[in-house]
């Protein structure tokens, strides 16, 4: 430790070797007895937590009676110089945790035995916009009070024998949280979205093993309104919960910003400074979560596209044709359906099926029949009804529809 006593920007405290936070001269001069604060000097901080080097630390360590250092390892002041108690370095009493709004360990557990909760931090980020935080001056640490008193609820609830299953019962009477609010509203937008689409992707799914879709898919369109609703209701409440207002975020503990009175300056660590916090990272995963949820909603547009109509052969003037007449088709998805299924009739080359006009061309072999009633049976087996209004003559020149079996 030599070399940190004898360097000119002292971090660790002389007496328990410990490291020490940034602290403004104004801290010092406004909490140090008189005799002791006079000659210190030093200019305005940059804000209400020093952000370089001051000229001082400050020494949180209960085992310590230290609390300013100097960084050039010359001066330091004891508990004793101080004209208030340092909360944090004393382990009974009253413990002062905030010293703007008189909150300390003591009241803290006060409200615990009366509610089985505190309401302390909601409290200081409500009063700290009016007339706002005047931590630089009144609290020992010079910087926001937040994490010592969330340190100081903890210690709190231990000192009173409360435990985690006594605190999440608690919490269940009390609701949930906006972090599960937040999480069960975008899990429900991505469930509900996906389950707006199964009209669509269901069928595919079953076809793809072997079992039959008969009927699935008008039957799942019919909710596929209410389950949009149901996604856009889920999505907004997400969208809420992560973007509400700071102060009904600050009774979640999230974000610990104040204005300082007499200038426009935060309490926090500078936003460049912060790499990752959760908020944040809660936000992009909701973006990430309307992306899949707006994917699925649209999947029914968007699917045929990749599936196609038919089973890639054209239909050419050079084969027997008819026209189908498709009923029961609800999304581009279910073109491929009634492709899968008319290509399966014996005696069928080629399908091509349009959804928009809701109608299939069939092609066969030149000399061999469309086989009507084998298509027919297929599209009922498949969910959909089929009725011929077309057949062909040889050269593909449709004649007019004749009257054909519907199933």
């Amino acid at each position: 430790m030599t070399t940190e006593t004898t360097s000119p920007h002292r971090v660790c405290c002389p007496a328990c070797e410990q490291k020490g936070k940034r602290v403004s001269p104004i801290t010092l001069r406004a909490l140090l007895k008189e005799e002791q604060a006079s000659g210190l000097a030093g200019g305005e901080p940059a804000g209400c937590t020093a952000d370089r080097d001051t000229g001082w630390r400050f020494c949180e360590s209960q085992d310590c009676d230290v609390v300013y250092f100097s960084e050039d390892g010359r001066t330091k002041f004891t508990k004793s110089a101080l004209k208030v108690a340092v909360g944090v370095k004393e382990t009974n009493g009253e413990r002062m945790l905030c010293y703007c709004f008189g909150h300390s360990i003591a009241s803290i557990k006060d409200e615990l035995r009366a509610t089985g909760r505190s309401a302390a931090l909601e409290d200081i980020q409500t009063k700290m916009k009016d007339p706002g935080c005047r931590c630089i001056t009144e609290n020992p640490s010079g910087s926001c009070c937040l994490g010592s008193v969330g340190k100081g609820i903890r210690i709190a609830r231990e000192e009173l024998g409360m435990n985690r299953s006594e605190t999440k019962t608690r919490s269940r009477r009390g609701g949930l949280s906006a972090g599960k609010g937040e999480s069960i509203a975008k899990i429900g937008t991505v469930v509900s979205a996906i389950m707006a689409s199964a009209c669509c992707w269901l069928p595919l799914v079953l076809l793809a093993v072997g079992i039959s879709g008969a009927g699935i898919a008008s039957t799942l369109e019919a909710y596929r309104p209410l389950l949009i609703v149901v996604t856009f209701s889920f999505l907004g409440a997400a969208f809420f919960l992560a973007y509400r207002p700071r102060n009904i975020a600050a009774a979640n503990g999230i974000g610990c910003c104040a204005t300082v009175p007499g200038g426009d300056q935060n309490c926090c660590v500078p936003a460049s400074k912060r790499r990752f916090n959760m908020p944040a990272f809660n936000k992009a995963m909701l973006w990430v979560v309307t992306v899949m949820a707006i994917a699925f909603l649209f999947f029914p547009s968007y699917v045929g596209a990749f599936l196609g109509g038919g089973n890639g052969k054209l239909v050419t003037k050079n084969m027997n044709r008819a026209v189908f007449k498709i009923e029961g088709m609800t999304c581009e998805g279910c073109s491929a359906l009634v492709a899968k299924a008319i290509e399966a009739a014996p005696g069928v080359l080629a399908v091509e099926v349009n959804y928009k006009k809701g109608e299939a061309v069939v092609g066969a072999e030149i000399g061999y029949p469309i086989p009507q009633n084998p298509i027919l049976a297929a599209l009922k087996e498949a969910g959909y009804r089929g009725q011929i209004v077309a057949d062909s003559v040889r050269q593909g020149s449709l004649s007019e529809p004749t009257p054909k079996p519907e199933l």
